[in-house]
This record gives C-alpha cells, structure tokens and sequence, in this order.
C-alpha cells in the first residue's frame, strides 16, 4: 500500500463563542496574522535599538515611528491583499458582483498584493516623517518572516492552499471533495503535497534565518537596500520554486491547460504566482547589486 499521511484533526477554529445570537469564532488564521506582526514588530525594534547594526548613520527611526510605520503597515496588507486577489486572480467574478469586494472574511488574499499595499504604506509614512526609505526598507524585511511562517501554518491547518497530487511518503490526505478529486478510483485516496509546509520552511525559517543571520553577523544593515534586497528575491525564489508542485490556481485550468498556467505556450509557461514572483527576484538582485556600490 502506498504511504501517505492522513490529515490531522484540527478545526481551523480556535474555539466559538454565541453573542446574541451571532457567533465570534477566534480562527488559527487570524491569530497568525496577529503573532506574527506583533512577533516581527518586536525583531524590528531590537534591531532600531542597537545603533551598532546600523553603522554610522544610526537607525533609521526611533522605535515609536516604527509604531506608527506598523499600523499603516497592517492596512496596507488588508487592503492590498484583498485588492491583489482580486485584481491578479479573479478579476471577473469580483466585477460582475462588487459587493463581494468587501467580503474579506469569506477569504481570498494575495501576498503580492499585501506587499505592493505594504510598500505603498510605507513609502508615504517614511515621506511624511522623513525616513531614509532605503534603510527603513531594510528595517521592515527584518520583521515580515514571522507572518509569513506562521501564516502558511495557518493555511495548512485550514486545508487550504494545498499542493498537486504526489505519490511521495510525505504526501498529506487533505479533507474535502476538491482535495480528493484527483481522478483516482473511488475506494482511493489522493494524497497531495503540503505546499504551505514547503512554503512555511523556505519563506519563514530559511529566509528568516539568512536575514538575522545577514543582520547581526554580517553586517547588512550598514549597507542601504541589502537586507530588503535579500527579501524580495529570497522570498521571490522560494514561491517560484513551490508554484511547481502547488495546486493550480482553478479559475486558470481549461481542458487544453491542465496545469492551470497563466502565461503558456504549448503547454509550457507559467503560474500568475511565478509571473509575480519574477519581478521580486529582479528588483532584490538589483537592490543587492546596489548596496555593494554604497
């Protein structure tokens, strides 16, 4: 018999509670949005508080700015990950029923959507207060990796976001008819990659642990645009690489295009994640590039 994991009982719900007839349900999604920003915005401020690792400029904000930074930080990513989705991936449905745009809770965020709403965020703040933009940057990568992390746990616990079928040991048994509709015999299991665990790996502990690592040993923050650079294309390869075995995205599969590619030509090409990803590896190859010529 072929070895594959059955999924874990868990309940993306944290625990429910009925108030006047409504129910408040604390979800492992939502509190990994929060531990994560706050877990981040924690690293952020050790590092604002240690002017050594900033060479001799100094930091580039007090850790009270950084404050400030992180609540337009939080609805940058909001809104520009719920505007992203729309935009990069279902941009028909959501017109044809606009309503439906403000529906955050019924699910549907881009990342490359929160990142263009976070940049924008802090573009303006760091404007309005005067902030070094590149050095400020560099400050924030230091802190996006927990999010991420704990982000893509919370989507394998919801079951969701999963990979293509495998028939490799580690393959997990996802709950659903759509994770079990692999065409397979009826009596059969379909046994799917756990793309959120390879993503959780590469984009929160590997990446995490080189930006640190680049922080504190090597001295990449005295240099503006390193550390931002290592984030866009350390994050920018590691999705490039998982989109080869994440399941594809469904509004872009047709009979003549199985594999659910949003840029191909006979047969080959690529997903709307890589297509995003391109640029991220570009823009942190060029910031990298840069920083050495400071």
């Amino acid at each position: 018999m072929r070895a594959m994991i059955p999924f874990p009982e868990m309940s993306p719900e944290i625990f429910s509670v009925s108030v006047f007839g409504f129910e408040l349900a604390l979800r492992w999604y939502a509190l990994a949005y929060i531990v994560g920003i706050l877990i981040g915005w924690r690293i952020v401020v050790a590092a604002l508080k240690r002017p050594t690792l900033w060479g001799s400029n100094g930091a580039p904000m007090t850790p009270r700015q950084c404050e400030d930074l992180l609540t337009w930080v939080i609805v940058g990513v909001i809104f520009g990950g719920r505007i992203g989705y729309v935009l990069f991936y279902q941009p028909g449905e959501y017109l044809s029923r606009p309503g439906d745009i403000l529906k955050i809770w019924q699910g549907g965020m881009s990342f490359h959507g929160g990142l263009i709403g976070v940049i924008v965020a802090a573009w303006l703040v760091a404007r309005k207060e005067n902030l070094p933009k590149l050095r400020t940057a560099d400050a924030m990568a230091l802190g996006i990796w927990p999010g991420l992390l704990l982000g893509r746990i919370a989507n394998f616990i919801n079951a969701e976001l999963w990979g293509r079928q495998t028939d490799l040991p580690w393959g997990v048994v996802f709950p659903g008819y759509n994770a079990q509709n692999c065409g397979q015999a009826a009596a059969e299991f379909c046994a799917r990659h756990p793309s959120q665990l390879y993503e959780a790996l590469l984009e929160g502990v590997v990446l995490g642990g080189v930006l640190l690592w680049a922080a504190w040993k090597r001295d990449a923050l005295k240099f503006p645009g390193r550390s931002a650079g290592i984030f866009f294309a350390g994050y920018g390869l590691a999705r490039f690489v998982v989109e080869f075995v994440r399941q594809p995205d469904a509004q872009f599969v047709t009979e003549g295009n199985p594999l659910g590619l949003a840029w191909h030509v006979s047969g080959y090409g690529l997903t709307m994640g890589q297509l995003l990803s391109l640029p991220m590896i570009v823009a942190g190859a060029w910031l990298i590039s840069r920083s050495r010529r400071v």
